[in-house]
């Protein structure tokens, strides 16, 4: 019996039939592609760890007789989650030995991630590291629900808890996620605004110009993962802020470059220093200022920042 309900299983699936056609499996996998691709991503805010989410998906879903799987999306959407379930709790034994603050790593996403607001707040820096606070079936739980609208009894089946359990997490883990949450959605426009200003700033060393862009509560979070340098602690107030990173570049004494891009569907900035890339800047904005600042470094997580990662809900 497969571990996502009572169907047979077969032999692992040809992906092109002897006829040239695709096989089915294949054909319903590649079609939903994207949409697992973004469940696996916003369960465990990695992009590496979401691709191998997504092969152990494939490597389950080639051996079930789809003549007994009703809803393919919905049944490949349920291996999805469990095999990223296994794969948070691991990471979360993992992220226990990592140097300094951990981030998710940032994507480059197309124009039409940001226009669907949904999405673009459900895989922005700000919202994935609130989902951090929860535990691995809370995080399933909420983004199934909130983030997809699946129903209860697909979420269920994904999660493996009692219909009562499941809607318990979920009303536990919303209350916890809008306690966390920015206070007013922006637009992308809006942090744009924001974002020209603090680049401004930060290109000319400008200390009044960054406190002038900074909320007061202003929280910096940078991420180097022990290979580059990066703050031990989140650095929070808009005048430490400020001063860290205006000394810190002119202790560097290196020619700093910033251009804007879409990172998990919001703006951000790529930093090169002396023409190498040196991370992207994500932004957290609320009432035109700007409240967080997400700042990853770690080379191991900067490969997807130059070609686009899909995204999709559905």
């Amino acid at each position: 019996m497969d571990e996502c309900g009572d169907t047979t299983t077969r032999g692992t699936a040809e992906p092109v039939a002897g006829d040239g056609r695709m096989d089915p499996a294949t054909e319903a996998f590649i079609a939903h592609r994207n949409l697992l691709f973004t469940v696996a991503y916003e369960m465990l805010g990695s992009a590496a760890d979401a691709e191998d989410a997504l092969q152990e998906t494939w490597l389950r879903w080639v051996k079930v007789d789809l003549a007994q799987v009703a809803d393919q999306r919905a049944y490949l959407v349920r291996i999805t989650t469990r095999r990223s379930l296994d794969r948070l709790r691991a990471i979360r034994r993992r992220k226990e030995d990592y140097v300094g603050p951990w981030l998710p790593e940032p994507l480059l996403t197309a124009p039409d991630v940001a226009e669907n607001v949904e999405l673009a707040e459900s895989v922005s820096m700000a919202l994935m590291l609130v989902l951090e606070t929860l535990s691995p079936t809370e995080r399933a739980v909420f983004v199934l629900r909130e983030v997809f609208d699946m129903g209860y009894e697909e979420i269920v089946a994904a999660v493996g808890k009692t219909p009562a359990a499941v809607r318990q997490i979920a009303h536990r883990a919303r209350r916890h996620v809008d306690a966390r949450r920015p206070r007013e959605a922006v637009s992308a426009s809006q942090a744009r605004v924001a974002l020209e200003s603090f680049q401004r700033a930060l290109e000319t060393r400008d200390l009044q110009g960054l406190l002038d862009v900074l909320a007061p509560e202003v929280v910096l979070v940078s991420d180097g993962g022990g290979v580059k340098q990066a703050a031990p602690r989140p650095i929070t107030g808009a005048g430490k802020v400020a001063r860290m990173i205006v000394n810190g570049l002119a202790r560097a004494q290196v020619a700093l470059t910033s251009e804007p891009t879409m990172v998990n569907g919001n703006p951000a900035l790529l930093l090169r220093l002396d023409g190498e890339i040196d991370g992207v800047i994500a932004v957290r904005v609320e009432e035109a200022r700007i409240t967080g600042l997400y700042y990853v470094r770690n080379p191991q997580k900067l490969t997807r920042i130059e070609s686009e990662t899909p995204l999709t809900l559905r």
